[in-house]
């Protein structure tokens, strides 16, 4: 593996430390006191103080750098040229359920361009990052989308509720984490993914994973930060996985 540069050693030590407030959380499920934010989109305590930790080691040695958040929205400081984008669990209703499925998602966003990406499952111990031009990593060990040619051989991941009624014949996982599908995209676990109206927070980090691991990823920065639809996949289905999806 390249050696690794000051921001995303930073970006690590962040969600190591957060990773401690999850796992100890997940082992108290009982215990955590649960507020309801809007339809299946819950927050919870963990949620909040995750991002708190996030946003206050990454502020360390890049003090003047912008948030966008999950929880807290837009943080505006004085370089609004260099944006940390966060999600501090991607999966939180499968947190909830006890599902051992979900993860801390980080990437850096330079004139207007994802240049780094983490995303970590604090309870596999498995962390995906990505550099630009410096390739796609699970812990230390380099990545790749996977080879599959063949659509119907594939294993397609969406989060859009009732979508395998519309694409029956497409290998279809909901997993309740996106962060995760990209990742596990990145790493050829995963062929494909795609979803209508997703949030920038659980796209970021995995559009750079995914292509540093050589597959495709939309321009996600064709649309509102809140209103995503992405496209991903490794680079050989890729443009089939778009002429199945049609007008979707």
């Amino acid at each position: 593996m390249n050696s690794i540069s000051a921001n995303l050693n930073l970006m690590i030590k962040a969600c190591e430390k957060a990773s401690k407030i999850i796992i100890r959380d997940f082992g108290e499920l009982e215990n955590l006191q649960v507020s309801k934010k809007g339809p299946n989109d819950f927050v919870t305590k963990t949620d909040r103080r995750v991002e708190k930790i996030l946003i206050e080691e990454l502020s360390k040695s890049k003090r003047n750098y912008s948030f966008i958040t999950e929880e807290s929205g837009e943080i505006i400081k004085k370089n609004k040229d260099c944006y940390w984008i966060i999600d501090p669990i991607d999966g939180t209703t499968n947190f909830l359920h006890g599902i051992p499925h979900f993860a801390i998602s980080v990437a850096l966003q330079i004139d207007g361009e994802i240049v780094i990406g983490l995303i970590y499952d604090p309870i596999k111990n498995e962390i995906f990052f990505a550099e630009k031009n410096n390739g796609s990593f699970l812990n230390n060990s380099r990545i790749r989308v996977s080879s599959r040619l063949n659509v119907d051989d594939c294993l397609f991941a969406t989060n859009n509720e009732g979508i395998d009624s519309i694409y029956p014949k497409l290998n279809l996982r909901n997993t309740g984490c996106a962060a995760l599908d990209l990742a596990y995209i990145g790493c050829g676990r995963l062929d494909g993914f795609f979803h209508n109206k997703i949030n920038l927070w659980d796209v970021a980090a995995g559009k750079i994973i995914i292509e540093e691991a050589g597959g495709k990823v939309n321009n996600i920065h064709d649309f509102k930060f809140n209103r995503i639809n992405i496209r991903a996949g490794n680079s050989n289905i890729y443009e089939k996985m778009l002429k199945k999806l049609n007008n979707f």
